[in-house]
């Protein structure tokens, strides 16, 4: 399905915005709408037409959207006032790419005195043609959103030997809502995935790990090796996964339905349960002695 786009200006972007949605309806397949004004005789209060495509796009009845004024300034202030809008004021060929990598921005806001009518179709096309990078920016993207009241969050994983990405997942998860339930693999399910000498602590032992952490409200164990009947069975409004997968894959690999939101969590690649094993392993014995 085409992405949807909604315009907004001022008076002193109305020419602009008329030439940028000419540009994609000539150039793509999105949806454009244009919320006005429609003249540039009339003098108009930005921060109107602001309000207006920021709570379409918080809203998500539109995938993004695109402010211009003279400077753009307003424009962006107004927008980020509003909730779930992230709204980038971008001036060049370089940010523009970068804020919705890094920053999973969904509005553009642009400047008609700042930035030439090329400068500002070059700038659109990088805007709409960059996806958001996830990984390692999630967390801190994440810290911008207010957590759903009374939303439930679910991540699940071994929790073997607890370190630091263990208990940077479960903080960051624990931001996403209100309740958050740790889905622990049993001990017969981490033997099928990790092996034989797997895990070190067994089930109880970690599940009690894990509800002395003040971040953890609810632990409960799952046999599966995969998290279907588990999310099934919970019915979060989130998922937080780590690892390199994006959200549409976890979504497509696990038969997530759509009304549940996907977070995928950064894994630190030097901190898991077994590079600590290993770790452990290599010691001469004497250092195994003393510790």
């Amino acid at each position: 399905m085409s992405r949807i786009v909604v315009f907004a200006s001022d008076h002193n972007g109305v020419q602009t915005k008329t030439m940028l949605i000419e540009h994609l309806h000539a150039n793509s397949d999105v949806r454009c709408i244009d919320l006005g004004p429609y003249d540039d005789t009339s003098k108009v209060d930005y921060v109107d037409y602001a309000n207006l495509l920021s709570r379409i796009v918080g809203s998500e009845q539109a995938d993004c959207g695109v402010l211009i004024c003279g400077t753009g300034v307003g424009m962006s202030i107004a927008a980020n006032r509003h909730e779930n809008v992230r709204a980038a004021l971008v001036h060049n060929t370089m940010t523009a790419p970068k804020c919705r990598d890094h920053n999973n921005s969904n509005v553009l806001c642009l400047g008609n005195w700042t930035t030439t009518d090329e400068e500002n179709l070059e700038i659109l096309d990088l805007w709409m043609n960059t996806s958001f990078g996830e990984g390692r920016h999630v967390k801190r993207v994440e810290k911008l959103s207010k957590a759903r009241k009374n939303s439930v969050v679910l991540a699940n994983g071994v929790f073997d030997i607890l370190h630091t990405g263990h208990i940077e997942l479960i903080k960051f998860s624990k931001n996403l809502g209100d309740y958050l339930v740790i889905a622990l693999n049993s001990d017969e399910s981490v033997r099928q995935l990790k092996g034989p000498t797997r895990p070190i602590n067994n089930q109880q032992d970690r599940k009690k790990m894990l509800l002395s952490i003040s971040e953890v409200d609810e632990v409960v164990i799952f046999d599966e090796i995969d998290t279907k009947k588990i999310i099934a069975s919970v019915n979060p409004d989130t998922v937080v996964k780590g690892g390199e997968w994006t959200a549409s894959e976890v979504r497509t690999r696990d038969e997530i339905p759509n009304e549940i939101d996907i977070k995928i969590f950064d894994l630190v690649s030097d901190r898991s349960t077994t590079d600590t094993i290993k770790k452990i392993h290599s010691m001469p014995h004497w250092q195994k002695d003393e510790r």
